[in-house]
């Protein structure tokens, strides 16, 4: 199953997408004589392309997203939170490139906010989450080095590294912290989705989301009136989430 989730989402993100109904266009202009439904298929290729491209239509795919749950800037309040949960947004196999080099731009996020909590919450223990099914080394393992090297002691890292996807995250994660509260650390477009499985899972997560690709106070930037490869990035993220939270509504996991 998880390999057909893989194979099978892609097909439905932005860039992929545009593609296939511009492709459809063109087969339908040069090779049929329905001239009228292969302009409509190549508008609207190019109508989402374009939509997926600018700031706007990036925004409204993340905004509903990122703004689900606002950054957790204080320590909660309430009993002492003995867990700092994280996690992890892929790694990559390259020995030859420094450890900074081999864990993805979400993970460096979430891992150096999870460190800020964990030495913020004293006695706290760092769980970081996610196993490697095409690499050599798991998430969890990049991710433990780049806590070391942030000056985490290593008797304060519980590595979880066998699972593939968040809903296995969520019922291995519960085997570790039981019903004890957790601040569950990743990035602010996947927050809702990873709440949802963990609340589901009977967990108490408190959410600080991290890795924003929403800023607000940069309106004025003339940069948002053109298009550009981060809002396709950021609209791409933003399918993803909305395909895995219907994919685990479906399944009846949230």
């Amino acid at each position: 199953m998880f390999m057909f989730k893989k194979i099978l989402s892609p097909f439905f993100y932005p860039v992929p997408l545009s593609l296939e109904i511009l492709g459809l266009g063109l087969v339908l202009l040069w090779f049929t004589r329905r001239r009228r439904a292969g302009r409509l298929a190549v508008t609207l290729g190019v109508g989402l392309l374009a939509f997926c491209s600018f700031s706007f239509g990036s925004g409204l795919l993340l905004g509903p997203l990122e703004h689900r749950y606002p950054p957790l800037l204080r320590p909660p309040g309430g009993s002492p939170v003995k867990w700092v949960v994280v996690l992890g947004g892929g790694v990559h196999s390259a020995p030859n490139l420094p450890i900074t080099g081999r864990i993805s731009d979400a993970s460096l996020f979430r891992v150096v906010e999870g460190v800020r909590w964990c030495k913020q919450l004293p006695g706290s223990k760092l769980v970081l989450s996610g196993g490697g099914p095409f690499e050599t080394s798991s998430g969890a393992e990049v991710m433990a080095e780049i806590a070391r090297l942030q000056g985490v002691d290593s008797r304060d890292l519980v590595l979880e590294a066998a699972s593939l996807d968040t809903e296995e995250q969520a019922r291995l994660i519960k085997d570790l912290v039981g019903r004890d509260p957790c601040i569950l650390v990743t990035s602010a477009v996947h927050m809702p989705r990873s709440m949802a499985l963990f609340e589901k899972q009977g967990l108490e997560p408190i959410p600080a989301p991290t890795g924003f690709f929403l800023h607000q106070g940069l309106s004025s930037d003339p940069g948002r009136f053109f298009p550009s490869a981060q809002n396709l990035q950021g609209s791409e993220v933003a399918v993803h989430e909305y395909l895995g939270l219907a994919w685990a509504w479906f399944r009846g996991a949230i």
